[in-house]
């Protein structure tokens, strides 16, 4: 049913929860996964232009692709080979893009992430995939 899935992960507790029901399905399903971490754009003081900002934009994207790394471990080790991507932007809309783009199946996403204002934000970035999403959407508690 399912041969292509997109695993949205961003640290958080529910991302390793997204990502052991993701591996599970891609294996139930002999299923190809991507496993993508979004980052979203920060805004930057005025005055800090410059190298600061470099240097701050590069520790971002390591950290995220390091993430991401740790992921495919996890996922080869499950036996599973998957393909990392790295973005940055709104992460709903990055995420539909990025499924609706490669022709995934499936949408795999914790229902709550790593936000600023957790308390504010409960599960927005999975309820906005979800209601953007031209493929189903398994949202992971």
């Amino acid at each position: 049913m399912f041969r292509k899935i997109l695993v949205a992960v961003d640290g958080s507790e529910m991302s390793e929860k997204a990502l052991e029901a993701g591996l599970h399905l891609a294996k139930e399903q002999k299923a190809d996964v991507t496993l993508v971490h979004v980052e979203r754009n920060i805004t930057i003081p005025v005055g800090l232009e410059g190298t600061t900002v470099d240097n701050i934009y590069e520790s971002i994207q390591k950290e995220g692709e390091n993430l991401l790394n740790n992921m495919k471990v996890k996922a080869e080790a499950e036996g599973i080979q998957a393909q990392t991507v790295y973005l940055q932007g709104d992460p709903a809309v990055q995420i539909v893009q990025l499924a609706e783009k490669e022709n995934h199946q499936l949408i795999v996403i914790g229902s709550r992430g790593l936000g600023n204002i957790k308390e504010m934000m409960l599960g927005s970035v999975s309820h906005k995939i979800s209601q953007l999403s031209h493929c189903p959407v398994l949202i992971v508690k």
